[in-house]
């Protein structure tokens, strides 16, 4: 008799032992699945702003860029280059025009229609230095564009990766769960069995 109750307490601490296991599997499982989605959805909401911003800089940048396209068929005469340009470089002394001379001395002697540009001496070197920044401008548009198509693989690569563990952290494709769900119904039925057998 005594044997008989030992395998019968053995069985039962052997079905409680595994009652337990299980809870905490469950409770672990349910824990990093809330820690995982808390992730996620902080990550989703730092990639939505990110995209936000950058949509707001690229109208920016068309709308600037639509205004100088504008400028540039629209200020064409020396004139009018002359009057905009401190707007563009500041320059320490003006451009002026300089109404051209006749080519010859006599009265009648036609004159060139275009004026010419005086540029004082102090302004070589700013002009100079604008040409420069200007090709330093290109290069870092040029790394900047190429760093935002990269940016753009990434994020979406992340936006894809973030949905695949969205996915699996409910539980996977329907066949993943229905395995799942098996798996945890033949162990509730051993452990049912071995208790049903212990009772008896």
């Amino acid at each position: 008799m005594p044997a008989k109750y030992l395998l019968h307490a053995a069985e039962l601490a052997l079905a409680t032992v595994l009652a337990v296991a299980l809870y905490f599997s469950w409770r672990a499982d349910q824990r990093d699945r809330a820690q995982l989605a808390s992730e996620l959805a902080a990550t989703k909401q730092l990639l939505t702003a990110a995209d936000a911003r950058q949509h707001d800089r690229d109208t920016q940048l068309q709308k600037t860029l639509a205004a100088l396209a504008t400028k540039k068929r629209t200020v064409v005469s020396p004139t009018q280059i002359v009057r905009d340009l401190p707007s563009i470089i500041p320059l320490p002394a003006p451009i002026t025009l300089q109404t051209p001379l006749p080519t010859s001395s006599a009265p009648n002697a036609p004159r060139s229609s275009a004026p010419g540009a005086i540029i004082p001496a102090r302004d070589l070197k700013p002009l100079y230095d604008f040409s420069l920044d200007c090709q330093a401008c290109q290069a870092k548009l040029s790394a900047a564009q190429n760093d935002l198509a990269d940016e753009q693989k990434k994020t979406a690569a992340l936006t894809h990766e973030r949905d695949d563990a969205l996915r699996i952290a409910k539980g996977g494709s329907i066949l993943r769960r229905i395995t799942r769900a098996a798996k945890w119904f033949a162990i509730g039925a051993a452990a049912g069995a071995i208790a049903a057998k212990a009772a008896h």
